[in-house]
Order: C-alpha cells, then structure tokens, then sequence
C-alpha cells in the first residue's frame, strides 16, 4: 500500500516536473512579448486594438499557467489552459499576418529577433506539453491498476487533464 501510494505521488509529481519545462518556454516567450509589443507600437499605431489582444491574452496565459503550476492534475485547470493558449495563438498569428503585411516592419531589427525567440518557444512549449501529456497518461493509467485504484479512490486522486 505504502509502496503504490508513493508511485501515485510520484507520478504526480512528475507532471510538475513537466509542468516546469513548459514554464520555461513560457518564460522565453514572456520575455519577447513587451519588447515586441514595443517596436510595433509606432509602426503599427493603426492595429492597436492587436497588440492589445496579444499583451491581454499573454496576461491571461500567465495566470492560466499559474493555476496549472499550482494543480498540474486537475483536468479543469489543464483545460482553462488550453482556452488561454488557443487565446494567445490567435492573437499572435494576428499580429504576424499584420507584420507580414508590412515588410518593411518585419525586416526592423527589433521585430525580426522577437518574432524568432516566440516561434523558439512555441516549439519548446510543444515538445514540453507532450512531455506534460505523456506524464499525464502515465498516472492515470497508474490510477486503473490495482490497488493504486483503491488508494486513488481513498485519498482523493483523480484523474489528469492533458494539454
């Protein structure tokens, strides 16, 4: 009993652990988005109502990631998550089309490196949320076998969600 308790926590102590691999992309990301945000402000002062959507969905992004960070198995959170993260990617595919639209902006010597570390991050966030994903999987079907089912059920362990 002892011994599939400490399996159950550590498993869910593994999707911390995943949890902090995306955090570091998220970090990346975090430290693009005002210096970008930035250098379009003159450039594209007729799009402000963008740059405001992706500085807003950054915002809600960190505390979706904030909560997951503090709960990385609760499947709600995890899902709140995904609806910041869908958030974010519009509102930044938003801003790249209007960047694309206007070369002389996208060839700017502040724009072009940050456009480059957030599509860094992306691919790191990727690969972390199927690190996170995998983790995930792993402790719920720890949750299905017995007698860890039976210690899930008695000390409140639930199911993960997935990213």
């Amino acid at each position: 009993m002892v011994g599939g308790y400490n399996r159950l926590v550590s498993l869910r102590n593994a999707l911390g652990a995943a949890m902090a691999q995306i955090d570091e992309g998220l970090t990346r990301r975090a430290a693009a988005v005002e210096p970008l945000c930035g250098a379009l402000r003159e450039p594209l002062a007729d799009e402000a109502g963008a740059l405001e959507a992706l500085r807003a969905a950054h915002g809600a992004l960190q505390a979706a990631s904030s909560a997951l960070r503090a709960r990385p198995s609760e499947p709600a959170v995890a899902q709140a998550w995904l609806r910041s993260e869908a958030a974010w990617s519009a509102a930044l595919s938003r801003v790249r089309a209007l960047v694309e639209q206007h070369p002389a902006v996208a060839s700017q010597a502040d724009v072009a490196p940050q456009l480059q570390v957030l599509a860094d991050a992306d691919a790191r966030i990727g690969f972390a949320r199927q690190l996170f994903n995998d983790a995930a999987t792993a402790y719920d079907d720890a949750l299905t076998l017995f007698p860890t089912s039976v210690l899930a059920w008695v000390y409140g362990f639930g199911s993960a969600g997935r990213l």
